[in-house]
């Protein structure tokens, strides 16, 4: 989490984002800005929307993750396919530093919106276009997703074992780690640029390029010259036995990362087995040591292990599922989850980012669609006979 004189301080306060996404990637990086000070504004569409709103499991009538990723966030209605919907738009965009974006490529040009004209009437603004494969190339327009991401980033190529297709990650890697984490780090570097130049830039984001640094170590063969080793068949995608996950007795689960001789010595000598350094190579030899070890696992409970290895320093862990985290005694000691309100008043469990404030300030919950819509524009001079108008053509919600 960040020093506790920047969490009170804000960095980012006084900063106003305009964040046109959905789903994950756009909203997950407003949100990190929202946790560092700044003022988001999110703009939805008339119909439907973010689709995360919809999307089960729900609290209130509005999806779990919505109100996870849209806290602190003030909420806008336009249509921008619209022509006074649009209009409206250019005339907000200049009271903001940071607009995000997740359309493809050419969308918002047709719109009249593109990034050359929001920038034209605002130079100082800074665009992030956060979108699949970039914003040229001869796969600019596709549509895709996180598991197409990571499959041309190269990350499910050494993902699974070599004799099944590759295995669908449970997490969104590409979306935050190729997308939303990336964006972050633009939007703060074109912040300190545009402090020294007064203009601002367009940040052109590709979750699948993104994501190629996540193969990083798989990727060392290729940067040697070498024909990598086939999947499942490398130090870290479970071709060796000290770095691998085992069932324990009652069918749960634990990950051995224990890559180093110094841990592979602890913990197959404390269990009695063969501390040998070949667990730590792979070869031919690594499915008996796999067997070995699995057997070994198996004789013991999940809680068995997680006491081992408060006493043996292996590198040894549970595999929590999602419904366990709230009670991990790491995470409550970090506040990694505190309780705030949701979208319908009653309370809600939060995921803290490392760079947010926590339990230990007040957040906002998550606005219904076009809640704020009619402040923003206030805010922008459009006088209210101008707005009920908007309303009544149906260019804006409120």
């Amino acid at each position: 989490m960040l020093p506790e004189s920047l969490r009170h301080r804000r960095p980012l306060e006084g900063v106003r984002v305009l964040d046109l996404t959905r789903l994950l990637p756009g909203p997950f990086a407003s949100l990190v800005l929202a946790d560092l000070g700044a003022t988001v504004d999110k703009l939805e569409d008339p119909f439907p929307g973010d689709y995360l709103r919809q999307m089960p499991p729900s609290v209130d009538g509005q999806g779990a993750a919505w109100q996870a990723l849209n806290r602190d966030k003030r909420s806008l209605v336009i249509d921008l396919k619209s022509p006074e919907g649009a209009e409206t738009l250019r005339r907000i965009v200049p009271r903001y530093d940071v607009l995000i974006e997740g359309f493809r490529p050419g969308v918002l040009d047709r719109l009249g919106v593109g990034h050359a004209a929001l920038r034209a009437l605002h130079p100082g603004l800074i665009v992030c276009a956060i979108t699949g494969y970039g914003q040229d190339g001869p796969l600019a327009k596709r549509a895709g997703h996180d598991l197409n991401y990571l499959a041309r980033a190269g990350v499910l190529g050494v993902t699974g074992p070599a004799d099944e297709p590759p295995a669908v990650s449970g997490a969104q890697m590409a979306d935050v780690a190729g997308g939303a984490l990336w964006a972050v780090v633009a939007i703060l570097a074109a912040l300190q640029e545009r402090s020294r130049t007064g203009v601002g830039c367009v940040a052109d984001i590709a979750m699948s390029e993104g994501a190629v640094p996540l193969a990083t170590f798989a990727l060392a063969s290729l940067f040697a010259g070498e024909r990598p080793r086939p999947r499942g068949d490398n130090v870290l995608d479970g071709g060796i036995a000290a770095y691998a996950t085992y069932l324990t007795a009652d069918r749960k689960a634990v990950a051995l990362g224990a890559l180093e001789p110094k841990f592979w010595t602890a913990f197959a000598t404390a269990v009695g087995l063969d501390p040998t350094l070949d667990a730590l190579v792979p070869g031919s030899h690594q499915p008996a040591l796999k067997a070995s070890v699995a057997a070994v696992i198996a004789g013991r409970t999940r809680a068995e292990w997680e006491a081992f290895s408060r006493t043996h320093d292996c590198c040894l862990e549970p595999v929590l599922e999602p419904h366990e985290l709230p009670g991990d005694a790491q995470h409550q000691h970090r506040g990694v989850f505190f309780e705030t309100e949701g979208f319908g008043g009653g309370p809600m469990l939060a995921f803290r980012t490392p760079v947010g404030p926590g339990a230990d300030q007040a957040h906002t919950p998550p606005r219904a669609a076009g809640a704020d819509t009619r402040e923003i524009l206030r805010e922008a001079g459009i006088d209210e006979a101008r707005i009920d108008a908007l309303a009544a053509s149906g260019a804006i919600g409120t």
